[in-house]
């Protein structure tokens, strides 16, 4: 995203770190976008060795958190809210797929995020559909 942030978050053992997700750097200079990679291996596939549509929607909250996260003043939080995603294509295991959120609407109290996630070649595999609720912490 085009603003400064301090946002660093420790993700070594959360889902992020249990997926094998890793952040990427925006596609271009001042691009405002969240990249995200993760491998589709024995921990993100269904057992017939093809990703696991569940990985797919938590990779694309994870990218959608992040990006919230990053745009939250100090004393706020992202909650997800709502997520609706198309799976388009199968990817099998030892592939990979990145995913690439895009911030659609950014209001007070929610951000709405498009996360398209595709293979390396490009060709899509699912788009999703993030809502996430902006809150002040106690």
């Amino acid at each position: 995203m085009n603003e400064e942030t301090t946002y660093n978050p420790d993700y070594s053992n959360s889902m992020v770190g249990h997926l094998g997700i890793t952040f990427l750097p925006p596609a271009t200079d001042g691009d405002e976008t969240v990249r995200a990679e993760m491998p589709v291996d024995h921990r993100t596939s269904q057992p017939f060795g093809m990703l696991n549509g569940g990985a797919s929607l938590a990779l694309a909250e994870i990218v959608a958190g992040h990006g919230s996260m990053s745009l939250c003043r100090d004393g706020e939080c992202a909650c997800g809210m709502q997520v609706s995603g198309n799976h388009i294509s199968p990817v099998p295991v030892g592939g990979k797929v990145i995913a690439t959120g895009r911030l659609i609407h950014r209001g007070s109290s929610s951000h709405i995020w498009n996360i398209d996630i595709t293979t390396p070649e490009g060709r899509l595999v699912s788009t999703v559909r993030i809502v996430n609720f902006i809150f002040k912490q106690k």
